[in-house]
């Protein structure tokens, strides 16, 4: 199998709290875009109809499939684009903080519950119990969301390589300090180093899409959403967006989709020979 070339659009949106129906009017305006530009994929950010840890999450939560949902199909379907976004879902007497990948028919083909929840989002939501990926035309997706890619849960990024993914899609909501004004580095490594690990040590791309803005109510409230959404491949970064807590944009990553070759515990003989672990 060839490799072959994608357009990702990675939005990086402006979130606001307890706000769907204009966090929705943003979101279908940047799927506009984004299918303007020749984009196969837009990636959007964590908790976009509510918003991350905001409080509204325990009373307005909706169901997958459910109002929002609909809104991203109608939206993948209309503008014949794969979506992956993150959204608050009410499940039983649950919430989850969950990502679902639509196709362009406007179907969700994968659904995912966060695993690796923060101390400050476990009042909000159930920790997730599955990971899984979904063959589609431009290769095997996987997906994940914001935390699930810290240096100390990489094993969630590992399974999902072992599981063929050549695309992990990781819909975020990177928040700094109200007073962080570094904007030739804001993340360091926090964000670089699991994502180049994960991307390197398998020959597959990771990409991150973040909100920007204030939070307003929650435990972090005042805190920013700065956005510096992120692309990383086996190379390194493939493309950043802008660090601002007002740059809602659409940022554009080509990226060559690679075939994975080893299966199974070829994995294990890989991760060897390339001096990751020693047997």
């Amino acid at each position: 199998m060839n490799s072959r070339k994608i357009r990702i659009g990675t939005g990086q949106l402006l979130v606001e709290g307890g706000e769907p129906e204009r966090n929705l009017l943003r979101v279908g305006e940047i799927v506009k875009e984004a299918s303007f530009k020749k984009c196969d994929i837009v990636l959007l950010p964590e908790c976009l109809d509510l918003g991350w840890t905001h409080p509204s999450a325990k009373v307005e939560a909706q169901p997958i499939p459910g109002p929002y949902s609909d809104n991203l199909s109608r939206l993948a379907k209309e503008y014949n684009v794969y979506i992956c976004a993150g959204l608050t879902e009410k499940y039983i007497n649950r919430v989850y903080n969950t990502a679902i990948l639509i196709n362009s028919l406007g179907d969700i083909i994968l659904k995912y519950n966060k695993i690796n929840l923060l101390v400050v989002e476990q009042d909000f939501y159930t920790v997730g119990r599955g990971l899984s990926v979904v063959e589609t035309p431009f290769g095997v997706i996987g997906v994940n969301i914001c935390a699930d890619n810290y240096i100390d849960a990489l094993e969630i990024g590992h399974v999902l390589a072992r599981m063929g993914a050549q695309l992990i899609l990781s819909p975020s909501s990177w928040t700094v300090d109200y007073s962080h004004i570094d904007d030739t580095n804001p993340y360091g490594e926090k964000w670089f180093k699991p994502f180049f690990t994960i991307a390197n040590l398998y020959n597959l791309t990771i990409a991150s899409a973040t909100s920007v803005g204030y939070i307003v109510g929650g435990p972090y409230e005042g805190k920013k959403m700065v956005g510096c959404s992120l692309v990383v491949g086996k190379d390194g970064i493939i493309v950043q967006g802008t660090y601002n807590e007002f740059a809602s944009e659409l940022v554009i990553a080509e990226i060559n989709i690679s075939p994975r070759i080893e299966r199974g515990t070829a994995i294990g003989e890989m991760l060897s020979r390339k001096g990751y672990y020693k047997k």
